[in-house]
């Protein structure tokens, strides 16, 4: 099954990082965050990625097309351009890259991409989250639902809307979107769940993707009709959404990198 990451945000609030890159590059541990997300899923079997680029693109395409260079010591020969490269560790990904626009929402850059799935069933994640889950068995829940779409639900930070689910079911039955920051019942504190990607599709998802949209728009309605189910990851999960959080997951990879599943 392949793994569409969504690539294409400017950053606007990481301006720090972002006006001369794009988030995905945006480096933890002097990797990108992007290879972090590929890392998590390459653990668990599932290394065929499509990017849908957008902001920058090309910097992405060309940190792939030269990652040898940047990630191993070698010798270069500057008349014969031939080059041997020293301690050759290399991840095994095979990814597509697909120019979705610059200013294209998340329903478009997913639609885009349909070609390039073949009428498979599809993974897809925002490239800017890591967490500590295990992609197989979220893939499993997923099958056994039955459902048209997975969402993985993670504790809320204060800016996320709240995704409200059936403990009986695990099927989405709602959202809110500006309780967030105002609620203050630490006791219940952790039935508060937002969407922290890592999501699982069926094809047909598709066919209901309208042109400009954004596909977050779709969960209400398959909410309502059933088609949406929610799989609640109870470890660790991290957003890098400001230049704050950028400078806490670089302290989480020097101290508790609980990501690192591989």
């Amino acid at each position: 099954m392949k793994v569409v990451i969504l690539c294409g945000g400017e950053g606007t609030r990481m301006k720090e990082e972002t006006e001369f890159k794009p988030k995905p590059l945006v480096e933890v541990g002097g990797k990108p965050i992007l290879w972090h997300i590929m890392k998590i899923y390459a653990q668990y079997g599932f290394n065929e990625f499509i990017l849908t680029l957008g902001y920058k693109g090309e910097m992405i395409k060309d940190y792939f097309l030269n990652w040898r260079a940047f990630a191993n010591d070698f010798s270069l020969d500057t008349k014969t351009h031939e080059t041997n490269f020293h301690n050759d560790g290399q991840d095994d990904f095979k990814i597509t890259f697909v120019d979705t626009g610059l200013k294209s929402l998340t329903g478009e850059r997913v639609r885009q991409i349909k070609k390039y799935l073949g009428g498979e069933d599809f993974m897809l994640t925002y490239g800017d989250g890591v967490a500590n889950i295990n992609i197989q068995e979220l893939l499993d829940f997923h099958k056994q639902q039955g459902t048209i779409g997975t969402i993985t639900g993670v504790r809320p930070l204060t800016r996320f809307g709240i995704v409200h689910h059936d403990k009986g079911t695990n099927k989405v039955i709602g959202f809110t979107q500006n309780l967030v920051g105002d609620f203050i019942d630490k006791e219940n504190y952790h039935d508060f769940l937002i969407n922290g990607g890592f999501m699982v599709f069926k094809n047909e998802i598709l066919d209901s993707i309208g042109e400009n949209s954004m596909i977050e728009e779709l969960f209400i309605p398959m909410a309502q009709r059933g088609e949406l189910s929610l799989y609640h990851h109870k470890g660790k999960w991290k957003a890098m959404d400001t230049y704050k959080e950028v400078e806490e997951l670089n302290r989480y990879w020097e101290k508790d990198p609980f990501w690192k599943v591989w």
